[in-house]
């Protein structure tokens, strides 16, 4: 996905798409690796979305909006479910995100669309490697 998110940064020009009718089973999708899998929302349907030729500040806007929304949603299952965790580890997450939505927010307003298709195909395209090199046991 990131290799094709690289060549169409690269070749084609962005134009705005009509929305399709597989984002709801993407949306659901993503939810469920998010909540079984402890992430994935944002990497599986940002990506799926610049892909597929959606505007990237569009995609990543929308994105996190969503992810709010997916998050509560999840979180709320757990703490019903397994009761509430200790503070001392869902601080340093809160206040990691309170700090870093308005950096996100501020980078995707600020950066050409083509710099943010190609600094999100190459983001996937290293964690890729990065996950089968692990994977190959080579690192």
């Amino acid at each position: 996905m990131g290799l094709y998110i690289l060549f169409k940064a690269l070749r084609i020009a962005l134009a705005r798409q009509a929305p399709a009718r597989w984002t709801a089973p993407l949306g659901f999708a993503g939810g469920f690796l998010d909540a079984s899998g402890g992430g994935g929302w944002g990497p599986v349907v940002t990506s799926t979305l610049i892909g597929s030729g959606h505007a990237p500040r569009q995609s990543v806007g929308s994105v996190n909006t969503a992810e709010f929304f997916v998050t509560v949603a999840a979180a709320t299952t757990f703490f019903v479910e397994l009761g509430v965790s200790p503070l001392q580890y869902l601080l340093p997450l809160v206040l990691g995100g309170v700090l870093a939505a308005p950096l996100g927010g501020w980078a995707v307003k600020r950066i050409p669309a083509r710099g943010l298709m190609l600094a999100v195909g190459s983001l996937i395209v290293a964690l890729s490697v990065i996950q089968l090199a692990r994977a190959f046991r080579l690192l």
